[in-house]
């Protein structure tokens, strides 16, 4: 089998801005390994909080041999995807490795596997797993393409936790944001009351959240809407006039 296609970079990024997540963007290059590389089946596992998973397969054999593998935690696709190496089976009858995984696969007509590392050693590794009915199925795979797609999958990956770990960074920005606003609204009222330092209210309203066992930004919520009627604007919204 040789593994070309007529996929590049562009290939890639135009499948991300396509794809409206990660397992959709998987998909496609589960699907298009599946068109370089015929066989019975593919599958992309990921490990997540320490449990890996099929997120997503072509063909018709994946599912239930990366499932067997997770159930005795052992098997080729694991070892890729903890190794960070490529693992290959010629053949399953002769294979030795894993327990009684070889022969499960052999008495579903698998006889040989390949395994590509996908993020290996990242809090998200993962692995492409092929999967072809007769023995030494791989031997003459050209893997330039499918390491490839290997890589871009891993890059897709990283892809998605820089925009996820940026999401979660913004909405922390935003939820602070929100807190110093409202803490400078009750200072106002408590040094305009009082006729005090900055420092000095500040030091009221803490002293207030301790005794009353309620967050300092509640406090100033409170403080802000009985005095006011209203609860503190959020900023960067304008009431329209």
């Amino acid at each position: 089998m040789n593994a070309e296609g007529p996929y590049d970079s562009g290939h890639i990024t135009r499948w991300l801005l396509e794809t409206e997540s990660v397992e959709d963007f998987l998909q496609t290059l589960a699907d298009t390994a599946l068109e370089l590389v015929p066989c019975e089946g593919i599958g992309v596992t990921l490990e997540r909080d320490g449990r890996p998973l099929t997120v997503v397969s072509a063909g018709i054999a994946a599912p239930k041999l990366d499932e067997k593998q997770y159930g005795q935690d052992n098997g080729p696709c694991l070892q890729a995807l903890r190794s960070g190496k490529e693992i290959t089976v010629g053949d399953m009858l002769d294979e030795t490795r894993w327990g009684d995984y070889p022969a499960y696969a052999a008495s579903c007509g698998v006889r040989s596997s390949l395994s590509l590392p996908i993020a290996a050693h990242t809090d998200t590794a993962g692995a492409l797993n092929l999967y072809a009915d007769p023995p030494d199925a791989f031997a003459d795979t050209d893997l330039a393409a499918l390491r490839a797609l290997a890589l871009q999958a891993s890059e897709g990956i990283a892809l998605s936790q820089r925009i996820s770990d940026a999401q979660e960074s913004a909405d922390q920005m935003q939820t602070a944001m929100r807190s110093r606003s409202v803490i400078d609204q009750a200072l106002g009222i408590i040094m305009g009351q009082r006729h005090c330092t900055a420092d000095e209210a500040f030091g009221i309203l803490r002293s207030a959240s301790q005794h009353r066992n309620v967050k300092l930004r509640d406090v100033c919520v409170q403080l802000v809407t009985s005095v006011t009627g209203r609860p503190p604007v959020d900023p960067g919204f304008r009431r329209r006039g």
